[in-house]
C-alpha cells in the first residue's frame, strides 16, 4: 500500500477561482480506489518539507499573492528534488503550473509553466482532449475524451517531456498533459481539473488512474 500525500490549495495557496478542497477530495477518492493510503494537507509548505516515506506527492494548489519568500521555496525545492531522486512520484494538477514562481527549478521539475502575459485559456467549455495513443503508458490506447474544463494554452514546456494530451485552440495544438522522468523519479502534469466537473469525465478519470499507476511504480 503506497503512501500518498495530496497538498491542497488553502491559505496562501488558495484563490477565489478554484475549489481546491473539492477537487482534492475527488483526487483522493480516485487514488484510494486504486489501493493507496492518502493523506490530504492544507499546510502546503510544512507538508512539502516532510516527504520521507511518501511514494507519491500530488500538488493541487494556486499561486500565492504576494509571492512567497525565495529561501522558503529553495528549501521546498530541495525537498522535492530529494523526493524524486529517491524514486518518488509527483503529480501536478491544473493551477500548479502557475505556482511557486519564486522556486527557481519548479518549471524544470514540473516540465513546464504558465507564463504571465502569454499563457491563457479560453472560457471553460466542453472540450475535446486529444491523446497520443501508445506515446506513453499514461496515454494508454485511447485517442481522445471529452471533459468540461479549462484548456490551458501557450504553456511553456520543457524539452524532456513526453506529451500525453493536447487540445486545439485558434488553430494551434497545445500540450497540456505530459510526463517526464527526473533521475529515478517520475512526474506527470495534468493541466485539467479546474473544478469537480472535470472529474465527472470518464476519460479524464481513466487517464488519472493510469498516471497514478505509473507514478507509483507500474510499468
Amino acid at each position: 500500500m503506497t503512501e500518498v500525500l495530496i497538498v491542497t490549495g488553502a491559505g496562501w495557496y488558495g484563490d477565489p477561482w478554484h475549489p481546491f478542497s473539492e477537487t482534492s477530495s475527488r483526487l483522493a477518492e480516485l487514488i484510494t480506489a486504486r489501493g493507496h493510503r492518502v493523506e490530504m494537507s492544507e499546510d502546503v509548505e510544512r507538508s512539502l518539507l516532510a516527504l520521507a516515506d511518501r511514494r507519491l506527492v500530488v500538488i493541487n494548489i494556486g499561486n500565492p499573492q504576494p509571492a512567497r519568500p525565495e529561501p522558503t521555496m529553495i528549501e521546498i525545492q530541495q525537498s522535492l528534488l530529494d523526493h524524486l531522486e529517491s524514486g518518488g512520484g509527483l503529480l501536478g494538477m491544473h493551477a500548479s503550473a502557475t505556482s511557486f514562481t519564486t522556486m527557481p527549478r519548479w518549471p524544470e521539475i514540473l516540465g513546464g509553466r504558465w507564463v504571465r502575459g502569454t499563457t491563457m485559456h479560453p472560457p471553460l467549455d466542453l472540450a475535446r482532449i486529444h491523446l497520443r495513443p501508445g506515446a506513453h503508458q499514461v496515454a494508454g490506447e485511447e485517442s481522445d475524451f471529452e471533459v468540461l474544463d479549462e484548456r490551458y494554452s501557450y504553456l511553456e514546456v520543457g524539452d524532456d517531456i513526453s506529451v500525453i494530451g493536447e487540445h486545439v485552440h485558434d488553430g494551434v495544438v497545445h500540450p497540456m498533459i505530459w510526463a517526464r522522468e527526473h533521475g529515478a523519479g517520475r512526474v506527470v502534469y495534468d493541466g485539467l481539473g479546474h473544478d469537480t466537473r472535470s472529474y465527472d469525465s470518464v476519460g479524464h478519470r481513466a487517464l488519472l488512474g493510469r498516471a497514478v499507476d505509473w507514478l507509483t511504480g507500474g510499468r
